[in-house]
């Protein structure tokens, strides 16, 4: 005879556990794979991040909207945020992970590679550069440039990769980089990250491995000295 009250009892425990680890995914933390080196050797390809949600307030699952903010990114903090040109709905959750380098009101410019937030020359041991090709500026005035930037019309000038600016980031935004400056798709031609867009900063990595070599040679590809890294406090420009 069927035990109705067993059965029942069984799924309720699963339902519990779905519902905590969902409430988890939503609120608390998230995870995040890797698959680019736009952040090397910071972060590196292939590895498995998971995401603090609770770093800058509490905000809707599947959505780019707080319930409440306690605090705005800083400069210098890694962010996780939903691409910017990715469109809106839970089909569309692209996340990239960058680091804040300008928050609102902060002058952007860069020459000849060279980052300079608010005429400050930014050098830190985290920024990185791997291709000795440099791009000239973009030959257009310092307005068209803002507008074009705030418009998201830089996506495909490679020209504002080396020399770029100078722009001012509006408010309600952030201008992300990845640290290996070279191979990075940021808000160099993409534009502001919307505060709405970032999710979290990344705890720790919880999986690292090499994608390049075969899963047949497992201890060889897996990176074991990453494997429960913490990131620290973040470093600050």
């Amino acid at each position: 005879m069927i035990d109705k009250q067993k059965i029942w009892k069984e799924i309720k425990s699963w339902i519990i556990a779905i519902g905590i680890i969902l409430f988890l995914r939503g609120f608390i933390v998230q995870t995040f794979n890797v698959p680019t080196g736009s952040m090397k050797d910071t972060i590196l390809i292939g590895d498995f991040l998971i995401v603090n949600r609770l770093k800058y307030g509490i905000k809707l699952p599947f959505a780019d909207k707080y319930l409440f903010r306690v605090k705005e990114p800083k400069k210098g903090e890694i962010i996780v945020f939903r691409y910017p040109l990715g469109g809106n709905g839970i089909f569309n959750n692209t996340n990239f992970v960058k680091r804040c380098v300008a928050v609102a009101g902060d002058t952007v410019y860069i020459e000849h590679k060279i980052l300079f937030i608010n005429g400050e020359n930014v050098n830190a041991d985290y920024i990185s550069h791997r291709d000795p090709t440099e791009y000239p500026p973009l030959n257009v005035g310092k307005e068209q440039l803002q507008n074009l930037w705030e418009e998201r019309k830089l996506k495909n000038y490679p020209y504002v990769r080396d020399n770029f600016g100078p722009i001012v980031v509006p408010e309600g935004y952030v201008f992300a980089m990845g640290d290996n400056r070279d191979e990075s798709d940021d808000s160099r031609f993409w534009g502001p990250v919307p505060l709405d867009n970032i999710s979290g900063t990344p705890l720790l990595i919880y999986w690292s491995w090499k994608p390049e070599v075969p899963i047949t040679s497992f201890f060889r590809k897996v990176r074991w000295k990453r494997i429960g890294k913490v990131f620290t406090k973040e470093t600050t420009i």
